[in-house]
């Protein structure tokens, strides 16, 4: 089936869920998308969208074309990018893909990759569903747990990542000293609005918190960390964000049971374009730096 352009057409639709916003960004007359995506449709035997009046939803059939498409693109798109020659410059977008409390280990990665491909954008998607790398959802991910087993995935280890509970200076002051030997009757907590289970100091929290300790909680990490920042309570941080922050103290000793294990997750397809491999590189770079 030679139906290479109707299918980054349809690739288009389906990314941006709209014929408008797909002709525009092809820039391609709004009839002539609608006919790349009716000679697609013909050619495979079968509806790849359900038009509706918000846009174009795929089917499931959709799907794999979608996951097909994205990877001819990203393909083509390195391909391109080599053929320019001798320069290297990545252009384009990458996706990554990860839990909130990663996000700080990767900002001096990204500085470093932007630094030397300021035409590629990055985009970051912090949540804590394991995007579908073979949908084209992520180039990248960073996930803590178990090593995933997906038989299309590369995966590497990317650490060990540590958790404690701390104490602003601000707050020790006005609350008095915390921990096992001062107990922490009259304390406030900030903690992160997870299902205890999933967070690896979870039993501690409902073995040791009354729920009427719990000052704030919330779903964004970023506002427990500033919120423990800021004074307001007691809360779990990583161990290698607090120690960038003055003024911070550990309350409870190391516990072997608040580590994660963290992986990265690329996708066989895309693991090689120049663009992972570039971003890959950096991050593998500034985190040997940390563990030494």
């Amino acid at each position: 089936m030679d139906k290479w352009t109707e299918l980054r057409t349809a690739y288009h639709v389906a990314r941006l869920g709209t014929v408008s916003a797909a002709a525009e960004a092809l820039q391609l007359h709004r009839a002539t998308v609608n006919r790349h995506i009716d000679a697609l449709e013909a050619a495979i035997g079968t509806k790849i969208f359900l038009r509706h009046a918000r846009g174009y939803t795929l089917t499931e059939a959709g799907e794999e074309v979608l996951r097909v498409a994205q990877k001819a693109d990203e393909m083509i798109e390195d391909l391109a990018g080599r053929v320019k020659g001798g320069s290297g410059q990545i252009d384009g977008e990458i996706k990554l893909t990860l839990l909130a409390p990663f996000a700080g280990f990767l900002m001096e990665a990204i500085q470093k990759f932007r630094i030397e491909n300021p035409q590629c954008a990055v985009r970051i998607d912090v949540t804590e569903d394991l995007a579908r790398l073979e949908y084209g959802e992520a180039h990248i991910a960073l996930r803590a747990g178990n090593k995933p087993d997906h038989p299309d995935y590369v995966v590497t280890h990317f650490g060990e990542i540590t958790f404690n509970l701390y104490a602003h200076d601000s707050y020790l002051t006005r609350y008095g000293p915390a921990g096992i030997h001062n107990s922490f009757e009259g304390h406030a907590f900030v903690l992160p609005d997870f299902p205890l289970e999933r967070l690896p100091f979870g039993a501690w929290i409902q073995d040791n918190v009354n729920p009427r300790a719990v000052a704030l909680s919330s779903r964004d990490v970023g506002v427990i960390e500033r919120a423990v920042y800021s004074g307001i309570g007691l809360g779990f941080l990583s161990d290698a964000e607090a120690q960038k922050r003055d003024n911070l103290r550990v309350i409870l000793p190391a516990t072997a049971d608040w580590t994660v294990t963290g992986w990265l997750i690329t996708h066989v397809d895309l693991h090689r374009t120049e663009k992972v491999q570039a971003m890959l590189s950096c991050i593998k770079h500034f985190k040997s730096k940390q563990d030494r």
